[in-house]
């Protein structure tokens, strides 16, 4: 009898111990399988459409919502006039430039070519928001703003021209279709389906086919930071100084020692 209580022991004790690992060998194939999930990330996935990869069936830009006549950045778009140290207002002829194109801002905002798989997407998606009422740039090609122009620069005060494009802001996600399946699955939403964090710009147009937006005569205080800034960055002319152009202030937002007058485009347009 001892005995066979003995056996009976040891009998539980094995049954004790299959049942421990049984359980851990279900997680150790389970982990593999979790890690191979999601074989296209976003980032993936818009790295892919903007390299227009091969790996790709299609591509395309899916709109979610949009906003007319939104402002675009701040771009000086003349050279400084320098009337620091004179008392008296000076006449100066500004030459002002500048040019707008459509811009798909993913990670960081890039112009990309029609012929792409989502340039393709993308100019089709144009033509839904090009009505009568508001023309609009529907590919990389730029449009330019050009003209010279005299005004009246303040006593010491610098000047320049100032300006911001209008355009409609088309937000959406990118949809890729891929020609082989990644665990089972062909399509891939960046950053997620029905998602409106991504970006197209549309700058819009005038009737003429030149530029819309707003532009304006900024004159600047002599010796105070912010001419300085100006200054040295004109005088510059590196990669940062030209970053810092389109970090300027918008219309009214200068300050004190900031004076900003709007010129209609009528002035300066052709009709």
């Amino acid at each position: 009898m001892p005995r066979t209580n003995r056996s009976g022991s040891h009998r539980s004790k094995k049954k004790r111990v299959t049942l421990i690992l049984a359980p851990v060998a279900a997680a150790a194939v389970a982990i593999p399988l979790m890690s191979q999930a999601g074989a296209a990330t976003p980032s993936e996935v818009q790295a892919d459409c903007k390299a227009d990869s091969d790996k790709l069936e299609n591509c395309e830009f899916v709109d979610v919502q949009f906003k007319r006549n939104s402002l675009g950045p701040n771009e000086r778009v003349s050279p400084v006039s320098d009337n620091c140290g004179v008392q008296t207002g000076t006449s100066k002829t500004f030459s002002v430039s500048t040019s707008v194109s459509r811009v798909i801002q993913l990670e960081e905002g890039f112009v990309t070519d029609s012929s792409i798989k989502l340039g393709n997407s993308v100019f089709e998606i144009g033509a839904k928001f090009s009505t009568s009422e508001i023309n609009i740039t529907r590919d990389e090609t730029k449009t330019n703003l050009a003209f010279d122009r005299t005004d009246t620069v303040k006593p010491d005060h610098i000047a320049y021209f100032m300006w911001s494009h209008k355009r409609t802001d088309v937000s959406g996600f990118i949809k890729a279709t891929y020609k082989e399946a990644q665990d089972g699955q062909t399509v891939f939403f960046s950053p997620s389906e029905g998602s409106a964090s991504l970006h197209v710009f549309f700058p819009q147009l005038l009737k003429n086919g030149t530029p819309d937006g707003r532009l304006w005569l900024r004159n600047v205080q002599c010796g105070t930071p912010e001419a300085n800034a100006v200054l040295n960055a004109e005088n510059s002319g590196s990669v940062q100084s030209l970053r810092a152009e389109r970090t300027e202030p918008g219309f009214g937002k200068g300050g004190e020692a900031v004076t900003d007058v709007e010129i209609p485009l009528s002035e300066v347009a052709p009709q």
